[in-house]
């Protein structure tokens, strides 16, 4: 199913119905000289209000209104007002770091909007691809590698290393290192959200390592995903590019990147906020969601491939390279915690988590455990397997 939803018509139309009568006629004409010059000052302005800027890796971004976002067509967001910041942060938000040792921090697309504007990314050339917990859907088929817990989750924080595994091109096949939060009632109905890392050739062409967010709109049938706001219900309110490069990445045994990724709820409203570091960068409202809209019940950290064509040729995870390798050579997730029902940070319940492949000979599960940082797994492997492997 499509989730692009319908665009709002914003043109603006004049019709106008007059006899044949002369003297009206003159009047018109001098009403349609009045509403150019009225709409000319507008256009004006709107051009003076909105501006298109351009990256060093040629992507296009245009800052738009922040009232104006995809987010407000949501048809569940009529007469929403922006929240530009949670009513309060999981305690320790601003007083702890998840950066690993010997490691750098990547960063993420910060484009340089005007106040009061966000930016969004223009000529996007990708679609849907389906990429929450091993999922099916039609020709579709996710396979994954990484941590989980079946546990209530009110947020998490984790640390995810950065690579850009091979991922076959012409196809709309992806290969992700995300964080994800779920709940769901029953095998029809599952609402998530989650960020992080994808290598997604038919998005934008390229084979780099982007920063999406996506969730499920409890709004669409089956297991439909929508990514950045390629279908409105995300609310931006920081200027970080979605869909734009992550820099540096990962060198397999050299220098290692990660970013850092925050889910959480805001206690009073309900809403689900994204960060990263101290950068807010937006939140889902809690009307998008049901079941999720109280809290998650498990949460998975690691990497996923899916796409139409990957049970044909599995592509690369992580680091393209098996979790076995370990450090500087295998992708991980690290310093993972999760924020209880008190809006605290606490270790995941080890009893509770566990980590786990979903396909055996071509992805790989390794050195799973639990520190003062929390929990730690590696993952990743070479693809190239076959379907009956």
């Amino acid at each position: 199913m499509d989730c692009i939803a319908n665009k709002e018509n914003t043109g603006w139309g004049i019709t106008i119905f007059y006899n044949m009568v002369e003297h009206l006629a003159t009047r018109v004409i001098i009403f349609l000289s009045y509403v150019a010059l009225t709409f000319g000052n507008r256009e004006s302005t709107d051009q003076d209000a909105f501006r298109t800027i351009l990256t060093k890796d040629g992507d296009r971004y245009k800052c738009i209104s922040i009232n104006q976002q995809p987010s407000l067509r949501h048809p569940l967001l009529t007469n929403h007002k922006i929240q530009m910041k949670p009513s309060s942060y999981p305690v320790e938000l601003y007083n702890r770091s998840l950066s690993a040792v010997n490691n750098s921090l990547a960063e993420l697309p910060t484009i340089s909007c005007p106040t009061g504007t966000i930016p969004i990314l223009q000529d996007i050339k990708g679609g849907s691809t389906n990429i929450f917990f091993h999922t099916k859907n039609g020709d579709e088929r996710a396979e994954v590698a990484g941590a989980k817990i079946n546990d209530d989750v009110y947020g998490t924080s984790v640390s995810i290393n950065v690579y850009e595994p091979k991922v076959k091109e012409k196809t709309k096949d992806i290969s992700t290192s995300f964080a994800v939060l779920l709940n769901a009632q029953n095998k029809s109905h599952l609402e998530a959200i989650g960020a992080g890392s994808i290598v997604w050739p038919s998005f934008r062409g390229d084979t780099f390592a982007r920063f999406h967010i996506s969730w499920m709109d409890r709004t669409h049938s089956g297991r439909v995903q929508c990514y950045d706001h390629e279908c409105p219900g995300f609310v931006q309110v920081g200027n970080i590019g979605l869909g734009g490069r992550i820099l540096p990445v990962s060198i397999y045994n050299g220098p290692q990147y990660q970013i850092n990724v925050l889910l959480f709820k805001d206690p009073n409203s309900k809403d689900w906020w994204l960060a990263t570091g101290n950068t807010l960068i937006g939140y889902w409202p809690s009307q998008l969601f049901t079941i999720l809209k109280d809290k998650a019940v498990s949460a998975f950290w690691g990497g996923q491939v899916a796409g139409p064509t990957v049970q044909e040729n599995f592509p690369e995870m992580g680091s393209g390279h098996p979790a076995s390798e370990g450090y500087g050579k295998s992708a991980f997730m690290g310093d993972i915690k999760i924020v209880d029902r008190n809006n605290k940070y606490a270790k995941p319940d080890f009893h509770k988590s566990f980590a786990a492949t979903s396909k055996k000979k071509c992805y790989s599960v390794d050195s799973f455990g639990q520190d003062e940082s929390g929990l730690h797994v590696y993952y990743g492997g070479t693809g190239g397997c076959k379907c009956s492997s």
